[in-house]
């Protein structure tokens, strides 16, 4: 297949080549969303938007963050929890009936195994955290420490332990999948037992391997579209070997089909239900962490788009800003902005703004500038204000004035 095809194989997968709904997004929106994507990725950074409210609105455009929320982190008999978090990606929200995929061995060793000299050295320690939460509820790792040391300051001779042990702790029994997170304070983790947040069914499933592996390549392949098999891999962070097998086993039972797409250096597979769509319109915003580009490798080979996060790079050397936004307009991605929500003063501010060297920077700079109107509304600013840095920069600062 053509590269273009690829491409438009890759955006429908990922639920762009749909209209946004006319309509305020509903829970339905977000589960059709969900069967796409498949997670939604967590990170600290709040310059702009969490990380986890932005694929939503790039699909769905403005919707209450509260729908998240409550799929997230709360439980009713009426709305049941849709959504737990573990390391899948990255650390993640992802469906609650993928749970035991994660504990079947399919991924690679989690970091977390590092804690383990901790654990095996204060087994004490880990009987009590989980006796503190137990008895107390959903608990931010802080508020353990505390309790575990009588409500004030301990003594730093006292058992031996200090807070970093008990955020060790807790972070060891939350890849083991002892811990999951109630919910969440100013986006602190407060951990709960995983037995009190997730259904008996899905705690009691247990999955081979092998199996897992099968399962969650599939859903890669489903959330990509088309990719090669390091893609595929990537998506859930697996153990190489085990998606490699993963792979020739779909192959075989027909679930994946192997491609050849002109221009990309390696073999490739199409699930065999991804569709091309004849084309793909409107625009998006997209964060960093987005699961469309959050593989860099990926991203380039698809859209010929090269894109670093520039976080950890020193300010004077940073080539396009802090936390920069791709953005997609009729399938394809046209430009970059580095943006940060001024809370205090009321305003989004794009802080650069860059074109793509073949993009019609007067449309894009109309179109892009609708679509950072669209973003202030939702995160409830007043102004959009455009700095003088970047090719876009003028044409942009025009369009918004």
């Amino acid at each position: 297949m053509s590269a273009d095809v690829a491409r438009r194989i890759a955006l429908g997968a990922q639920g762009f080549a749909e209209p946004r709904p006319a309509g305020a997004p509903t829970r339905r929106h977000l589960r059709k969303v969900l069967s796409r994507v498949r997670l939604l990725q967590l990170d600290s950074v709040n310059v702009a938007v969490r990380a986890h409210y932005m694929p939503l609105f790039s699909r769905l455009g403005s919707y209450e963050p509260a729908l998240v929320d409550d799929a997230a982190w709360s439980h009713s008999a009426r709305r049941p929890r849709l959504l737990v978090e573990y390391w899948a990606h990255e650390a993640s929200l992802v469906p609650v009936e993928d749970w035991p995929l994660f504990h079947s061995g399919a991924k690679r060793q989690g970091w977390w195994r590092n804690y383990a000299t901790v654990v095996e050295a204060s087994p004490g320690l880990v009987d009590d955290v989980l006796a503190v939460v137990r008895e107390s509820g959903p608990m931010g790792a802080g508020a353990i420490e505390k309790a575990l040391s009588g409500g004030g300051p301990r003594a730093k001779d006292h058992w031996g332990w200090n807070w970093s042990e008990v955020k060790q702790v807790c972070e060891y029994l939350f890849g083991a999948g002892v811990l999951t997170t109630g919910t969440r304070r100013g986006f602190e983790r407060h951990y709960d037992l995983a037995e009190r947040v997730l259904p008996p069914d899905v705690l009691a499933r247990r999955v081979p391997a092998d199996e897992g592996a099968r399962e969650l390549v599939a859903r890669a392949a489903t959330a990509l579209g088309v990719a090669t098999e390091p893609d595929l891999r990537d998506y859930y962070r697996l153990a190489p070997a085990r998606s490699r097998q993963a792979v020739a086993e779909l192959v075989d039972a027909g679930v994946l089909e192997p491609v050849e797409v002109r221009g990309w250096n390696a073999p490739a597979y199409k699930h065999v239900e991804a569709r091309v769509p004849r084309v793909v319109a409107g625009r998006a915003l997209l964060c960093p962490f987005d699961p469309l580009i959050w593989e860099r490798a990926r991203t380039e080979r698809v859209f010929d788009f090269f894109y670093r996060i520039e976080i950890y790079v020193p300010a004077p050397k940073r080539v396009h800003g802090y936390y920069v936004f791709p953005f997609l307009l009729d399938g394809r991605l046209v430009g970059r902005v580095d943006l940060k929500a001024d809370r205090a003063a009321g305003v989004l501010r794009v802080q650069s703004a860059f074109s793509e060297p073949t993009a019609d920077v007067g449309r894009v700079a109309v179109e892009l500038a609708a679509e950072l109107r669209h973003m202030a509304d939702w995160l409830e600013l007043d102004d959009v204000v455009v700095a003088p840095r970047g090719d876009l920069a003028p044409a942009l600062s025009a369009v918004v004035r």
